[in-house]
């Protein structure tokens, strides 16, 4: 409760008092927008926090895999509301992409790769279901290529975009792909995303009542988030100018802001020897990701006209291939070690080099 009367709080206070906060003056003074920067990060973090929660009480009322599926749903959901935000302000062509790549690499590689270093510390080898991350790879791979890779190498247009037509067609075969897995994951081949047993749900059937809770209470702490998302992008623009600062940094924020709450539960769990949801969570919320995000993109740009630069540079090309190679390795077989984290972590150490000295 504190979390949300703290978002919405600021978001009162923005409101009434945005003119004078968001001053050019402020704007231009570096200190002042630090400060500025620190109350929004911290609140909109906060409030995310607060959304997990909520999420996670909806996870143990309805089971898994379920439960994985809904908090990352609700990451997902303020990511695209985050980045449609920035989009809509203008200005912005690059944040999808930068937010998506973001996204992958640190998940793929930093919570990954740490995840593997605190479980292996503990457990020395860690177990999970070998064929749940091969299907999660056999999706992400294909998704990562389209979204990011293959707009740099088409001849439709002269940048990094996609045409009208194929970001139609891009964008609803990615969604088709996406449901389809959702459909096998959630149906048929359940058992291959649960390490073991399928174990039944041992909890009281949820009232209406108290689903209903959690999902306002959930809708509460999202909304803040989103409220406050457009203050929050002309202070980081305006601390970015002011320490001359890449822009891809603000893809790396708002893939902080969406994931740092799901990564601390990814580490927890690794570090209770539960590989398995550590799993969940990381290569579904890379999925997700890549899924919902890029078709959220590709139809704003279409509506709105704006551009939407998807294609990375030769460098993220690279990044990308590399993380995938990885990650092909690191889960080809049915236990990993302290080994596997410790590469991951060398690859995101590289990524944030080359986020600020391209």
């Amino acid at each position: 409760m504190k979390a949300l009367a703290a978002g919405w709080l600021t978001f009162v206070v923005y409101f009434f008092f945005k003119d004078s906060l968001l001053s050019k003056s402020n704007l231009d003074s570096a200190p002042i927008t630090a400060l500025l920067l620190v109350w929004l990060l911290g609140v909109i973090l906060w409030c995310a926090f607060a959304v997990i929660v909520a999420a996670d009480h909806l996870a143990e009322m309805l089971g898994e895999p379920f439960g994985t599926l809904i908090l990352t749903f609700s990451i997902v959901a303020i990511e695209v509301m985050l980045i449609s935000t920035v989009m809509l302000g203008g200005g912005a062509p690059t944040v999808g992409r930068d937010t998506m790549f973001a996204v992958m690499m640190i998940v793929l590689n930093g919570v990954i790769g740490l995840s593997l270093v605190i479980g292996g510390l503990k457990h020395h080898t860690q177990d999970y279901s070998l064929p749940g991350a091969s299907a999660y790879l056999s999706v992400i791979i294909p998704l990562v290529t389209i979204a990011l890779i293959l707009p740099s190498v088409t001849h439709s247009t002269d940048e990094a975009t996609l045409s009208t037509t194929q970001a139609i067609l891009f964008a609803g075969a990615t969604i088709v792909l996406y449901v389809v897995f959702i459909l096998i994951q959630t149906g048929r081949h359940r058992d291959l995303f649960v390490h073991g047993p399928i174990e039944e749900h041992d909890v009281p059937d949820p009232t209406a009542r108290q689903i209903g809770k959690w999902v306002a209470m959930l809708v509460a702490g999202a909304l803040p988030i989103v409220l406050l998302s457009k203050s929050l992008d002309k202070v980081v623009d305006a601390e970015i100018k002011a320490i001359g600062a890449p822009g891809a940094l603000t893809g790396v924020l708002i893939a902080m802001i969406v994931f740092t709450p799901e990564g601390i539960s990814a580490l927890k769990a690794a570090s209770r020897n539960q590989l398995q949801r550590t799993v969940n969570l990381c290569l579904g919320a890379c999925l997700s990701t890549l899924g919902l995000t890029l078709p959220a993109v590709l139809t704003i740009g279409l509506i709105t006209g704006e551009q939407v630069i998807l294609g990375l540079d030769p460098t993220g090309i690279v990044l990308v291939v590399l993380t995938l190679l990885l990650s092909m390795v690191t889960f080809s077989g049915p236990r990993t070690t302290v080994l596997e984290g410790a590469v991951h972590l060398l690859v995101f150490f590289v990524y944030i080099v080359l986020v600020f000295s391209p």
